[in-house]
Parts: C-alpha cells; structure tokens; sequence
C-alpha cells in the first residue's frame, strides 16, 4: 500500500509532521479509515499516525464517525467556504437565497463525510416558523431527505450499511432515484418536514445534496408535490455549474 504514495513523499517539504499530515488529510478525503487502515494506506508508523490523527481531531480538521472510524472534520468545509476556492460553494448562498424567495422555506445545502453529514450553505426563511439549521451543523444520516438523497446514489454495499438504524428503507431510496428527489415529514426532528434533490460532480457522482426544510403545517405531508420541482431546479443549476471548466 505505501507505494501509491510514492509520488507524494519525492514531494515533500521538508517539514516531516506536516507531510504526513497532508497525507493523512488527503486519505481521509477517499473515505472513512480505521487507525489500521490509515497505517496501511499511509504507510506512518502506528503510533505517530494516531497521534497525528487525535492532533488533527483537535483542531476539527479530522472527527470520528460512529464506529470511531477517522473521517474528514467539518474545519475543511469552514475553510474552503471562507478560501472562497470551492467552486459549489461559491455560487451555492445565491442559488439557495432564490430557491428560499421561490419556495419560502428555509433552504441548505449539504454533503456527507462519513456516517454524517454537514450544512456547509444555507439560506434561512426571513419570517415566520422556520427550520434553522447554521453552516457546520453536523446532522445524522440516517433521518431526513438530504440523508436520503446523499446515500440513495452509493454502491450497493455502501448503501445496506448505511441504511442500519436509518428511518428510510431501501424501497424509500429505489424510489428517490426513480424520481430524482426525496422527501422527509417528521424523519429528522417532530414536525418538520424537507424535500431534497442531488447535486452531481464528476463522473456523475452525487457529491451533495440541496434541500428546503420548515414546519409540517406549512409543507405538509407530501412536501414533494409543491417544492420538488424548485429543488431539483436549484440542484440542476449548481450540477450544470459544476460541470464549467
């Protein structure tokens, strides 16, 4: 395993503990990684990469899913946002800012890293009830239509395992890829209700989702039937975005 980092360690620069941060950074972005399996796929002795990882916890820049697994931290979605280098970020406040005056709901965009996922844009409702979720909450991803949207798309594998404990079944998620969208009433939290569809990078990957989100009494029960079409719209936008070289 050491040597598909051969290329990156005739790159280093000089200053050995932030080398194999990086590399320790740069393989969590594959994925979740055991202590063993960041040994393995890094090839830093044990101890200093446990040290490095609970160092890199420290400062959010690394976290733990729920089976303790290391996993990207939501610092790096924090200083991509404020690098203004990320281009989904970049135009994602305006896109969600539209979609919250179109529809009227609180709007948010999220992505996974590991067994959660992180409001890395929002736009909140003005007025009135509203569902506030803040940039850098950390959510489940067994509850909620964005959940659904950013798990529907996984490989099989992938996908049974994430669906252990989850409020959705695999008949919810066949029926989200049919549709291109999902829906949520009660799933996350009593009384709020969302509707989500996928934003696509390369290769067609699903990489996050775009959701709306407020109060039951406003949304109803089949939020879908109303907002659907403006969240896939906004998800397609950003997607298209994307896509530009």
């Amino acid at each position: 395993m050491r040597c598909q980092y051969h290329s990156v360690d005739t790159n280093n620069s000089g200053v050995g503990v932030l080398d194999k941060s990086v590399r320790i950074l740069a393989t969590l972005e594959s994925g979740p990684h055991s202590l063993s399996e960041l040994v393995a796929a890094t090839g830093i002795a044990r101890p200093t990469a446990h040290r490095l990882a609970v160092a890199l916890e420290h400062h959010r820049l690394v976290a733990r899913d729920f089976s303790g697994r290391f996993i990207l931290g939501a610092r790096s979605a924090e200083l991509a946002a404020a690098a203004g280098e990320d281009r989904l970020l970049a135009i994602a406040v305006p896109a969600l800012t539209a979609l919250r005056d179109a529809s009227g709901e609180s709007a948010q965009l999220y992505r996974r890293q590991g067994d959660q996922r992180i409001c890395v844009a929002t736009a909140e409702r003005l007025t009135g009830l509203r569902d506030s979720v803040p940039v850098g909450t950390v959510l489940t991803m067994q509850a909620g239509s964005a959940a659904q949207v950013l798990l529907a798309w996984e490989e099989p594998d992938k996908l049974h395992r994430g669906l252990t404990n989850a409020k959705f079944t695999a008949a919810h998620l066949a029926a989200v890829r049919r549709r291109g969208w999902a829906q949520s009433v009660g799933e996350r939290e009593v009384g709020v209700a969302s509707v989500s569809a996928p934003v696509r990078g390369p290769n067609n990957k699903v990489i996050a989702a775009v959701s709306i989100s407020g109060p039951m009494e406003r949304l109803g029960r089949q939020p879908g039937r109303i907002h659907a079409a403006a969240v896939v719209a906004t998800a397609s936008r950003l997607t298209e975005y994307i896509a530009k070289k």
